[in-house]
């Protein structure tokens, strides 16, 4: 085994079964960039970034993510099509082929911890085929000092192989590409696919069942920001929703963008050591944050540029929809450090409606947000799974279902407890269409969604009357500063009155519908929060 760079000494890949490899250990950022340019895996771009086509897979492919079925997750795991069950003797197989198939090359390996309250920390060894994947672990998890690093030991490994193919008759895979948790050997295996989100979510998914179900402490698909008084405020929602764009707000302090816990303590704190944004019409003007965080130590993905040159053209969908880029945290200027926030005091559920029915923001009882948390109404947005090409509505409980290895009542619980302890206001934020669904409508502005955020966060809506929607019962306010009344209700929007209530009813029986397996489970209070078609 031939090893260079910054090494533990318990750094020995020969006891995870990988042989004779020349392994490049904790490279940096600037390392690993001109190795990947020497390789030819990569292209540089004007900002200073990096840029990686991921090849076939250019986002989360749901279908092929399993959980080892053991006895540490058979009886606590919700199975079903979002965890699939793997069988434990298929699992050490693939998983010696794949080590196999790695030995003899030359690979990367790092050491990392998510979980940044050091009560939650959970060291993370990094084993990648490609060095891009190994800088985007860099950029996405925490990163231990030097001297951590000496006696650095992990709880859990990461293994991503891109180029293995796994043989699905064989190997107990849906096809080729696979990303597998196992609980027992505390390994997520990665295999088939160049997407390096997959990484990032098989950790992610690990920890939402470990803090639930072994902490005490509520695992989030969430982003968090905190105020210059203290008080945080946390942002659900799916992929395209914005929960990345919101939470970048120069008046506050980013904790994260993603995922987060949130402890017995009433501390929210970040899982991760950095952030993972689209960048699919990206300007500066939108999103200042986002694009100065893109420069060297940045990775982009599946962009393409302007002409000849090799400056990004972030309009471009030709790829994919889903164009990415990871940064380490501290690209961004105005973050907490470290990545803990206290003093919850803002909830806000992000959706993209296609529909066009939703408010573009309204204010939540208690019923009413156990009812929406547990719904994660939103729509898919093109490119962040595969076979998406335009917004397909969909309903993912806890804004976050894919993700989510327990059944879902148990993260709604916690964050029921959660909310009626700490006494938060939860806002419904509809970042989708207005003026019609989508085809027809238009997608609601950044400006007027930022605007309607800042003034629910600084108490402006206080002392706003509010008016119930007809259908959903939802408390619109009747004005916001730097918004447009018009907007506020979405019916006015509408040309067509009589199609907006078609539309609205037709939605409100497809939330009701979808909530009948979680009915028996609810109480009164959430059950009164329920949408009433006319």
């Amino acid at each position: 085994m031939l090893e260079t760079g910054i090494e533990s000494k318990k750094s020995n890949l020969s006891e995870m079964g990988i042989k004779d490899a020349k392994v490049h250990w904790n490279l940096t950022p600037s390392e690993l960039t001109k190795i990947s340019v020497e390789k030819g895996m990569v292209q540089e771009t004007s900002t200073g970034a990096i840029t990686v086509n991921t090849g076939e897979f250019t986002g989360r492919s749901p279908k092929d993510r399993f959980i080892v079925k053991d006895d540490i997750t058979k009886d606590a795991v919700w199975w079903g099509n979002i965890n699939i069950p793997f069988e434990p003797s298929k699992f050490d197989a693939l998983y010696e082929k794949v080590t196999d198939y790695l030995s003899g090359k030359e690979i990367y390996a790092r050491d990392s911890y998510v979980c940044a309250d050091p009560k939650y920390r959970t060291n993370i060894r990094v084993v990648t085929e490609f060095p891009w994947s190994n800088m985007f672990c860099y950029n996405m998890f925490l990163r231990p000092t030097e001297s951590e690093i000496e006696n650095f030991d992990p709880e859990w490994t990461v293994v991503c192989a891109p180029s293995f193919m796994a043989v699905p008759d064989r190997d107990g895979t849906r096809q080729h590409n696979f990303a597998i948790l196992n609980f027992g050997r505390k390994i997520a295996l990665v295999g088939g696919t160049g997407y390096t989100g997959e990484m990032k979510k098989g950790i992610f998914s690990a920890l939402n069942f470990i803090l639930p179900h072994q902490k005490d402490t509520l695992a989030m698909h969430c982003s968090a920001n905190v105020g210059k008084e203290g008080d945080t405020a946390i942002f659900f929602g799916l992929s395209g929703t914005g929960k990345t764009t919101l939470s970048a707000d120069p008046n506050r302090r980013l904790i994260g963008d993603d995922e987060h816990g949130w402890t017995s303590e009433n501390t929210v704190f970040n899982f991760e050591g950095g952030c993972y944004a689209k960048v699919i019409d990206l300007t500066e003007e939108k999103e200042p944050d986002i694009w100065k965080a893109i420069k060297p130590g940045a990775l982009l993905e599946n962009i393409t540029f302007k002409g000849d040159s090799n400056e990004p053209d972030y309009e471009s969908g030709e790829i994919t929809e889903n164009t990415r880029v990871s940064y380490p945290i501290y690209h961004i200027d105005n973050i907490q450090e470290p990545s803990v926030g206290e003093n919850p005091k803002n909830i806000f559920f992000l959706t993209c409606d296609a529909s066009g029915v939703l408010p573009p923001i309204s204010k939540l009882t208690p019923g009413q947000a156990m009812f929406h948390f547990i719904s994660g109404y939103t729509a898919k947005v093109a490119g962040t799974e595969a076979g998406i090409t335009e917004p397909v509505s969909a309903f993912s409980a806890c804004f976050g279902a894919p993700f989510m290895p327990l059944h879902p009542t148990k993260y709604a619980e916690m964050l029921g407890e959660k909310m009626q302890a700490a006494g938060v206001n939860v806002w419904l934020i509809n970042t989708g269409w207005s003026g019609g669904a989508y085809g027809t409508g238009s997608r609601m502005k950044l400006k007027y969604t930022r605007a309607m955020i800042t003034a629910a966060l600084e108490g402006d809506l206080d002392k706003i009357n509010f008016t119930t929607h007809e259908v959903f019962g939802l408390a619109m306010p009747n004005e916001c500063p730097n918004v447009p009344t018009e907007l506020l209700s979405p019916k006015n929007t509408w040309a067509d009155k009589a199609a907006y209530d078609m539309e609205a009813n037709k939605l409100a029986v497809k939330f009701n519908e979808n909530f009948v397996k979680f009915e028996e489970y609810a109480n009164d209070e959430i059950l009164a929060g329920r949408p009433t078609p006319k």
